[in-house]
């Protein structure tokens, strides 16, 4: 019992620490994604959406929320743990956390929930500022809603650990977020429904994972989508429980830890 309360504490600390460091830094954590997609709802939402009409039956800047908001959580979740925990690295104080009695699973729990609490607040965050733009929105299925907006915050805490397990230097760190997930993001069904692409390049869309992340958020808070909701969810609970055993298995190793 008294080393169960220990791993405890330890892992409510380290959670709170997580918080803190973002938290302490908000303006350049906090703000920037705030006025980024209220230009994204300016541009793309105001100006461009009555050109553009209807997407799917739906207001184009309708359509395009719950996009902007899974791609906020996804690139903040990432970034929070990525840069965290190659900080831990650089500064050679992850050797403490190695040596001391904390298991590897709750150390991995620690930094995965900094993520996922600055991908979750920033999705609120996101979402209160398209209230300004569309106030008329409503969220069709707040259970599914609220379910793929944690999961999708766990699932890329877990790929931003594991980058920066790999990571030697800083420029590492920045590599995936620029040249794989950003593409990714903006070719999987954000400002588009993927009804609307040629077969060809509809075939293709399906084989993008964050296709099924955006389309599932977009399911819950407008009851659309282009994909099968439980094949999607099937896959995001599956890809977070490989990627969960990798981490460990990756701290267990010392892969990237232990010089």
């Amino acid at each position: 019992m008294k080393r169960r309360n220990e791993i405890l504490v330890s892992l409510i600390t380290l959670i709170r620490k997580e918080i803190k460091r973002y938290l302490r830094i908000w303006v350049q954590t906090l703000v920037p994604p705030a006025v980024t997609m209220s230009l994204y709802f300016v541009i793309f939402g105001s100006l461009i959406g009555p050109r553009i009409g209807t997407m799917d039956g739906l207001d184009y800047i309708q359509f395009m929320i719950p996009g902007l908001i899974m791609m906020s959580v996804i690139t903040n979740s990432y970034a929070n743990v990525v840069s965290s925990f190659y900080a831990v690295k650089f500064q050679k104080s992850i050797e403490e956390l190695l040596v001391s009695p904390m298991p590897n699973w709750a150390i991995l729990v620690g930094f995965i929930m900094g993520g996922v609490s600055r991908g979750v607040l920033i999705g609120c965050i996101v979402f209160c500022v398209s209230l300004f733009f569309y106030p008329a929105f409503t969220i069709v299925n707040p259970l599914l809603t609220v379910t793929v907006l944690f999961l999708t915050s766990i699932l890329f805490s877990l790929m931003g650990f594991i980058n920066a397990i790999f990571a030697d230097s800083f420029d590492d760190i920045s590599i995936i977020p620029t040249f794989v997930l950003t593409p990714l993001i903006y070719l999987g069904g954000v400002f588009y429904s993927i009804n609307i692409l040629p077969d060809i390049w509809r075939n293709i869309s399906m084989a993008n994972p964050m296709l099924y992340v955006v389309n599932t958020f977009r399911e819950g808070m407008l009851g659309v989508s282009d994909v099968s909701i439980p094949f999607a969810l099937a896959m995001i609970v599956f890809f977070i429980a490989v990627l969960t055993s990798a981490c460990l298995i990756l701290l267990h190793k010392g892969v990237g830890t232990r010089q």
